[in-house]
Order: C-alpha cells, then sequence, then structure tokens
C-alpha cells in the first residue's frame, strides 16, 4: 500500500492533468500526433465527387454499378516517455524540483495519449537504464507512470542519455513518439539522439533551473555537484565569475538547440520557475500551425 501522502500527491497531480487536457489542449494532440498508415474500413457505393482512384473494379463488375473502397487512418500509437532520473534532476531552486516538473509534464502527455486511445510507456534512466514500463492503455496504468516518474528512488545517480537512448531504439520496434525529458547535462549522445530521431517522433524537453543558468552576488558559495558529489568553491562576487558561468550557461543552451534543429527534432524549454504546462500548450499549438503550413 502506497502511504496516503503519496496517493494525495498523485490525485492532486491527476486532477491537474486532466484539466489541462480538456481545458487547454483540446484537440492539439489528436491533430499534431498522426497515425502510423491507414486501414482498409469498407466498400461502398460511389457518389459524385468522390475519388475515381479509389473504385474497387471487382466489386463494380460483380454488381454492376461503380463501388468505391474507403480507408481510415490507423489512429493507435505508441507514446514513450524517456525520464531522465539522475541526481541533476532532484535539483530545483525555485517553485520545485526538476523531477516535480517532469511529473507533470508526463502526466499532461500520458493523460492526453490515453484520452486518444493511444499506448504510454516509460524508460526511466540514470547512467543506464533502471526501469521500463511497456507501452499500456488506461487510467491505472497513467496512474502507475506518475508515480514512478515522482517517487522512484534510482539506484544511481549519474547520467547517461545515450544509454537511454540505444535501450529505447532496442526495444521500439515500430515508429513511436518519445517525449525526453531531462536537463541534457551530458556529452557523447549526439550520434544516438539524431537515430533516435529517424526512427521515432522525437521531442526533446529540456528543464533548467534558474540557478544553472546565473549566479546571485552573495560571495563566496560552495557548490556541489549532484551526481559525483565533488564540491568547488566559487566567488560569486566577482563579476568575472558570474559572468563566466552565464556564457557556459549560454552555451550548453544554443548547443542543446543546435543539435535539434540538426536532427529535425521538435525542442521544447521549460523551467522550474513555473509556467511549464504553458510551454507544453505553446509547443502543441506551434506545431498544429506547422501542419497546417504543410
Amino acid at each position: 500500500m502506497l502511504p496516503r501522502e503519496i496517493i494525495r500527491q498523485i490525485r492532486r497531480l491527476q486532477l491537474q492533468a486532466r484539466r489541462a487536457v480538456e481545458d487547454i489542449l483540446g484537440g492539439e494532440y489528436h491533430s499534431i500526433f498522426k497515425g502510423t498508415g491507414i486501414a482498409f474500413e469498407e466498400v461502398r457505393e460511389y457518389q459524385p465527387g468522390d475519388d475515381i482512384r479509389a473504385i474497387d473494379w471487382n466489386v463494380t463488375a460483380r454488381m454492376g454499378h461503380p463501388f468505391i473502397k474507403r480507408f481510415i487512418e490507423e489512429r493507435e500509437l505508441t507514446v514513450v516517455l524517456l525520464v531522465d532520473c539522475s541526481g541533476s534532476n532532484q535539483f530545483g531552486t525555485q517553485l520545485q524540483q526538476k523531477r516535480e516538473v517532469a511529473a507533470e509534464l508526463a502526466a499532461v502527455i500520458a493523460f492526453s495519449a490515453i484520452s486518444n486511445n493511444d499506448k504510454v510507456g516509460l524508460v526511466q534512466f540514470t547512467d543506464r537504464v533502471e526501469r521500463f514500463v511497456p507501452p499500456r492503455k488506461g487510467t491505472r496504468h497513467v496512474l502507475r507512470i506518475i508515480r514512478d516518474v515522482l517517487f522512484y528512488q534510482p539506484r544511481h545517480r549519474g547520467t547517461s542519455l545515450k544509454e537511454g537512448l540505444d535501450y529505447l531504439n532496442r526495444v521500439l520496434h515500430r515508429r513511436a513518439i518519445v517525449f525526453v525529458l531531462s536537463d541534457f547535462l551530458d556529452t557523447g549522445f549526439e550520434r544516438s539522439f539524431k537515430r533516435t530521431g529517424r526512427r521515432h517522433d522525437l521531442i526533446a524537453v529540456r528543464i533548467t533551473d534558474p540557478r544553472e543558468e546565473q549566479l546571485p552576488a552573495v560571495g563566496l558559495l560552495e557548490l556541489e555537484d549532484a551526481e559525483t558529489g565533488q564540491r568547488l568553491v566559487v566567488d560569486t562576487g566577482s563579476r568575472a565569475v558570474r559572468e563566466t558561468f552565464e556564457r557556459n550557461a549560454q552555451k550548453r543552451r544554443e548547443s542543446m538547440r543546435q543539435l535539434t534543429r540538426s536532427a529535425g527534432v521538435d525542442l521544447v524549454e521549460v523551467s522550474t520557475d513555473g509556467g511549464h504546462l504553458d510551454a507544453l500548450v505553446r509547443f502543441f499549438k506551434v506545431r498544429q500551425r506547422r501542419l497546417r503550413r504543410t
């Protein structure tokens, strides 16, 4: 049995996600993620204006007047959440930790998927894959995923996006929609990232905290690496130190943007200071407009 407080948090997240799906996202999810193909539905009599290329000549010859084949989109999709649960994602100096932001976004995405009768799966990784929940349907399944993203205690603290992406490509044999929720504080994953982008509909959700972008001027400050435990004392009173810190953060941000552009992958940037659900909604709307133009 789960502790009562954990159940309350999961239920609160469930209500919040459902409200976002129903009141904010509306039909955007269905319109921006297409099915995997088309399937035959029926044969019916030809009507003026129908495409003559759809005529079923065998049935037409047998019945003595024209009939056409009707097809429908194979709507069922598979959505997989690839969630970084390394030490750095338990960091947060604002309203929430990064893992809490990831859980809220995962909840909205998952409930959007099951409301459209799609399957949802989960891969949680650190410097190795720690947990895999195969894609399934249903509210109980989604609640399990939310619980895992919020409360799973990883055995390791490092990060290897390459391990997570490569594992995903091994276990997913059909094209899927893949949301990667991570701070992307890692290197050496670029080839795996591009490979995943070619095989699947990949969306990168980069979660950051303002203190990773800018240091306050508070004098000597001891910083600890959340993944290695290494500590470093920096003089935040030094303008040069603060500017170097900001330049490095800007380089990381631009590097990620360049990677997603070159890979043809969508990028959603969110922060622990709030507004992450709004950012997800904006992504849905921008993608919908982009698809309408194509």
